[in-house]
């Protein structure tokens, strides 16, 4: 099997399972753990100040030693955080099995994009990220569908499923994934400080000395900032405004399964209008970051249930469309050799924000409510508007020098 057929297979496996996993998380944390605003917002915390701490070293290793190990170990550990979590439904287990994704989730982070990148090519990358979101979108449907059918027996099984699946997918990619475009740092397999320090000092050396990817290590932190509280209280801000009519498990698996569809629209209808040909996307970008902005805007404060649901949907449309482009872009913009090392710092500036940015929007939503906390998180994603802008003058400036 060709190594894009496996990225694929990957990319849509793993959608199945992460919507599978997470459509009812939030409910499960509400309903189930019984968690408080603060205490959502905690568990997000400790699962980002993981992903801080563990996002680097993995990254070194992966582009010293070996990529699609990196990615083995990391769905291995995912599987089994998510067990830990739906058999320990207390606010000690989350938190503890919020350590093992994060270490799980950084072993991912960046090794997958970097070894596709050389597995295929930089100038195919745009289509395959595209091709390989779609497919994502279409399997995280399936996903949310078995979610609300399961969740309505019982909160906790489609954890408990989709973790056994993680670990069969780390299992099955063993057989399946191969890396003959990727040269070791560590040629010779062994694996020394030195050499790993050599390899970080290379990917830190592109994120101080390209334009494009300080640019981007911004829109990280930017992010990170803002998303926190948004992804951690949405369901929160929700739940209150849902009918009783049916059970809230199949209400948040309908949504998601709407959203997805409206998402997977606006990336094939996205790529067929030509507006992802752009190997410098930096306007549609930021149209694309001020949908993200005035949806989430508009989901906080509006007044009625389907006006916030629609406002959801369209900002996270705007997601599903950006993110491929954006990791295309950024990975056209680095070198191969450090590609995950730089990944994985790009991924760090994003968790360092969601540490930032995630208690103090917490408690911001305890002391006021929720409403507030999510119009500030919106409006400190907008300055990502202006940094995409200005990276599409500079590439236009520099197209046009002589």
């Amino acid at each position: 099997m060709s190594q894009r057929r496996v990225y694929y297979l990957l990319t849509a496996v793993s959608g199945f399972l992460w919507t599978f996993a997470f459509t009812l998380l939030l409910v499960f944390h509400v309903r189930v753990a019984e968690l408080s605003p603060v205490q959502l917002v905690l568990v997000g915390t400790v699962m980002e100040i993981t992903c801080f701490l563990g996002e680097v070293p993995t990254g070194v290793l992966a582009d010293a030693r070996s990529r699609t190990l990196s990615v083995q170990l990391g769905l291995l550990l995912i599987g089994l955080s998510l067990l830990l979590q739906g058999g320990l439904p207390v606010f000690g287990g989350i938190l503890a099995a919020q350590v093992v994704w994060g270490i799980g989730y950084t072993f991912t982070s960046g090794a997958i994009e970097a070894w596709i990148a050389d597995e295929v090519g930089e100038d195919q990358l745009t289509h395959v990220f595209l091709r390989g979101e779609r497919l994502e979108l279409g399997a995280m449907i399936l996903g949310s569908v078995a979610a609300g059918a399961v969740g309505v027996v019982d909160l906790r099984l489609p954890m408990l499923l989709a973790g056994a699946g993680y670990i069969v997918l780390a299992f099955v990619l063993v057989a399946l994934m191969r890396e003959p475009h990727f040269t070791p740092a560590a040629a010779d397999r062994r694996l020394t400080f030195g050499l790993m320090r050599t390899t970080l000092a290379a990917g830190l050396r592109q994120a101080r000395e390209r334009p494009l990817v300080r640019s981007f290590l911004l829109v990280s932190l930017l992010v990170g900032l803002s998303g926190e509280a948004f992804d951690r209280l949405w369901t929160a801000h929700l739940l209150p405004s849902l009918p009783d009519v049916l059970p809230a498990a199949v209400w948040f698996a309908g949504l998601a399964i709407v959203g997805q569809l409206i998402g997977l629209a606006a990336n094939y209808a996205g790529e067929r209008a030509g507006l992802t040909g752009n190997d410098h996307p930096g306007r549609l970008l930021a149209v694309l970051t001020l949908v993200q902005v005035a949806g989430a805007a508009v989901f906080a404060l509006a007044g009625t249930l389907w006006v916030a649901v629609g406002a959801l949907w369209a900002r996270n449309a705007a997601g599903a469309l950006s993110g491929p482009l954006q990791s295309a872009w950024l990975n056209r913009g680095i070198e191969s050799s450090s590609r995950a090392t730089v990944l994985s710092v790009n991924s760090q500036f994003d968790a360092i924000g969601q540490v930032v940015g995630g208690p103090p929007l917490g408690a911001l939503a305890g002391r006021t409510s929720i409403p507030v906390s999510l119009l500030v998180s919106a409006g400190l994603l907008a300055p990502a508007a202006w940094i995409f802008a200005r990276l599409e003058r500079r590439a236009d400036a520099a197209l046009s020098a002589p």
